[in-house]
């Protein structure tokens, strides 16, 4: 499970995603409910990790495929199209670095999420710490997925 650390990270290759969370966004301890409108492929390798996190992704109303592994992303990938791939922590260094990749070649509007990313990658639109609660993480994908004209 992931708990919430002291030193939130987001980036985007162009900088910091969505800045620092709003005070109330930082002291709630569930996000509002909304309704989905975000198609998200989660992938993780160990099972317990991606259950209990895509089951925190569906309560506030996200559609989510699950993954357990490499191999899964790439089936997902050639089944089905999404908004936002996350690829868990639990997933290798190697699976984290190449699956952005294959993500892009298969749907090349997709946006991709990377958490426990230490460096730069130029096929990752936001990398985030794995320290993070799954809530603040939900916050940062809003704010990711949100169009453009909405501000």
């Amino acid at each position: 499970m992931i708990s919430e650390g002291s030193s939130p990270i987001a980036t985007l290759s162009s900088g910091v995603l969505g800045g620092p969370l709003p005070a109330t966004a930082q002291k709630s301890a569930q996000p509002s409910v909304r309704q989905s409108t975000i198609k998200i492929l989660y992938a993780e390798s160990d099972e317990p990790t991606l259950t209990a996190q895509a089951e925190e992704m569906r309560k506030v109303g996200h559609g989510v495929t699950t993954a357990l592994n490499r191999q899964a992303v790439q089936e997902a990938l050639r089944r089905d199209a999404f908004d936002l791939v996350i690829l868990g922590a639990t997933l290798s260094r190697d699976d984290r670095h190449h699956l952005p990749y294959m993500v892009k070649k298969a749907h090349e509007g997709t946006k991709v999420l990377v958490m426990h990313a230490g460096t730069h990658h130029h096929e990752v639109d936001a990398a985030v710490d794995s320290n993070l609660s799954m809530h603040l993480i939900l916050e940062r994908i809003a704010a990711l997925l949100q169009p453009a004209d909405a501000y």
